[in-house]
């Protein structure tokens, strides 16, 4: 009975113990690990998304170092693809270079304004068809400024008639008179068209 007593009280203090400490658990540490277990979560989900940031980051670095560049290719494509079917300015544009291919006086140059075409990706064509007269030279320079041309012009088709032809590898007297050019072909508007560099005002 004496050991009884003896353990009986140590086993009190134990099983008291154990209650403090399940309690202490319960109370404390339990709701502070779960408390860990979301701050982990929460770091995560900010890692992934600072790592979502960077890279966004980086993706507009590299737009805005391209921006200028961007810029000056869609000017260039809004001045070749105006807003209007008028074709006025191409007119003017064809006799700017017929005047810079030789004699303005020698070349003469007609525009005719055919029938709408199908709209192709955005970009309507409108049928025109030009003659030019004038030497061999003229003819050549005239050629060759269509690769600069400011307007966006495709050739459906060409022909050169009336002039001397070369033969067996010769050239042709840049001066020889008398040729002609027909050419028909297309140039193109957009309506609707936005130019996303051009500055706003606040």
């Amino acid at each position: 009975m004496e050991q009884i007593k003896r353990f009986k009280i140590p086993a009190a203090i134990g099983a008291g113990a154990l209650v403090v400490v399940g309690i202490l658990f319960m109370g404390l540490i339990k709701p502070q690990s779960a408390k860990l277990s979301g701050l982990h979560d929460r770091q995560t989900q900010l890692q992934a998304q600072q790592a979502q940031l960077e890279a966004r980051i980086a993706t507009l670095k590299h737009d805005k170092a391209r921006m200028a560049a961007n810029c000056a290719a869609l000017e260039k494509a809004l001045a070749e693809i105006p807003g209007t079917p008028d074709v006025a300015a191409f007119l003017q544009q064809v006799t700017a270079l017929a005047v810079a291919s030789g004699d303005p006086n020698t070349p003469t140059i007609s525009v005719l304004q055919a029938s709408k075409g199908q709209s192709v990706g955005g970009a309507t064509p409108v049928q025109v068809s030009l003659t030019l007269n004038g030497n061999y030279g003229q003819m050549t320079s005239f050629m060759k400024g269509l690769d600069s041309f400011p307007r966006l012009f495709t050739v459906t088709n060409i022909s050169v008639t009336g002039g001397v032809i070369a033969s067996s590898g010769g050239a042709v007297n840049p001066g020889t008179s008398g040729y002609v050019l027909s050419m028909t072909g297309a140039v193109y508007y957009a309506t609707g068209r936005k130019d996303a560099c051009a500055p706003t005002s606040a």
